[in-house]
């Protein structure tokens, strides 16, 4: 069974980039907006999510000193999240997982989508997150530490399921439920946080990813009924 998905993931990196290459060229010369395929046609993203990682891991300290504790355990879990992005995304690694394993080598995960869940659902609900800790609670920033507690179940989870690595586990492991967990503790202990806004930030983090389970399983459903 593993040397068959093997092949399957061998295929679909072949044909991916023979693809890819094609549509490199033709979003070139149509004039598609440089950054878009830089980011995502090019598929540097998860790179540059790496770069800015360790850029505001190295901020951190700062975010301590001036805002607090609270306010550092939400903001850290950005940069901890763009380097997870790094092992997870770096290769095309997760989508051509994704799509060997879930979807038999029928693409269920676009690459426009991974990139949208990955900016829009991971760094937009970071962000929200920190501005809702600094200017309204922090209490509202325990969506950002939930959005990598629900993330880690997940790759424990298939990992345990599938009993193989998948793109994305060991920084689950050794990042996201130590700091994301301790940062739970600390703000949970040290700050007014009210049962609701555990409640929101968990709900929150539980939608971000049923949004990338529905979807899946509608292009499966897609592609099944195509047939």
């Amino acid at each position: 069974m593993s040397g068959t998905r093997a092949a399957i993931l061998s295929r679909l990196e072949k044909k991916y980039e023979s693809a890819f290459h094609k549509a490199d060229s033709l979003l070139e010369a149509s004039g598609v907006n440089p950054v878009y395929q830089w980011l995502v046609v090019r598929w540097n993203w998860p790179g540059a999510a790496g770069f800015c990682g360790v850029l505001l891991l190295v901020l951190s300290p700062l975010i301590w000193k001036i805002g607090g504790s609270a306010i550092f355990w939400v903001f850290l879990q950005l940069p901890l999240y763009l380097l997870h992005q790094l092992e997870e995304h770096a290769g095309d690694r997760f989508r051509t997982f994704t799509n060997a394993t879930i979807g038999h080598g029928v693409e269920v995960l676009s690459r426009r989508a991974t990139f949208v869940i990955n900016s829009a659902g991971v760094w937009g609900i970071d962000l929200l997150a920190l501005y809702l800790a600094v200017f309204v609670a922090p209490g509202w920033g325990l969506m950002a530490i939930y959005l990598p507690l629900v993330n880690s179940v997940g790759h424990v989870g298939q990992a345990v399921l599938m009993r193989k690595y998948n793109p994305g586990l060991i920084t689950s492991i050794l990042m996201f439920l130590p700091f994301a967990g301790f940062g739970l503790y600390s703000i949970t202990k040290t700050t007014n946080v009210s049962l609701l806004m555990q409640a929101v930030g968990l709900l929150v983090a539980i939608a971000v990813h049923a949004a990338i389970i529905v979807h899946v399983k509608r292009k499966v459903s897609e592609a099944k009924n195509s047939v």
